[in-house]
């Protein structure tokens, strides 16, 4: 599955003079001392929060697949996750809980976050962010399935709109075995797990 993306090529001059534009428009001075900067550092931040675009999940996967003779779930949970909703531009972040059963190859478990990474770091939704992880690892290792958890807040609720506080909104893709109850149930009450404290 390739997930790449062709976007238009922008340099950090026409990055620089949108922030400059956006900022008359707000009705403020770009030349005054607190804004000079502004449309620099605003450049160079929107081009690293949206640097997934470049990057290619299926090939940070690939060099690090490797055979085990292991058939038990794999979890990482707790992942951190920062991405911008494409709706308002603006953040959301929570966590990513991840989970699938080998069938004769492994994923390097450093690689997992890196994944996660690869997809927040593009404007988003997070329904879709949930499926792009389970079904990039379901193509790269084809396990006898792959459960995905991502729960997270977002800005566009709480800072305009409703402007709820503590609302948060959890979304989950099952393939393959996690699609059955048992081993659902299996899966979401180890992510909730406390160590030492249970769930």
């Amino acid at each position: 599955m390739k997930d790449t993306i062709e976007t238009p090529t922008l340099t950090s001059a026409s990055f620089e003079e949108m922030a400059r534009e956006l900022l008359v428009r707000l009705g403020e001075d770009p030349d005054r001392e607190g804004l000079v900067r502004t449309p620099e550092r605003f450049a160079k931040a929107f081009k690293y929060l949206t640097k997934g675009y470049n990057e290619d999940p299926e090939q940070v996967l690939s060099n690090a697949l490797f055979r085990v003779d292991y058939d038990e779930m794999v979890i990482v949970k707790d992942i951190e996750m920062f991405s911008l909703c494409e709706h308002h531009m603006l953040p959301f972040f929570g966590k990513v809980h991840i989970a699938y059963i080998p069938k004769g190859k492994v994923i390097g478990i450093s690689k997992l976050p890196r994944l996660v990474e690869i997809f927040a770091r593009r404007l988003q939704v997070q329904e879709r962010m949930t499926v792009q992880i389970a079904e990039t690892i379901q193509q790269a290792i084809h396990p006898m399935g792959v459960g995905v958890v991502i729960e997270a807040r977002h800005l566009c609720m709480m800072m305009r709109g409703v402007e709820k506080q503590h609302s948060a909104t959890v979304t989950s893709s099952m393939l393959g075995a996690f699609r059955a109850q048992q081993t659902r149930q299996e899966f979401l009450s180890l992510i909730h797990h406390k160590n030492g404290n249970g769930s």
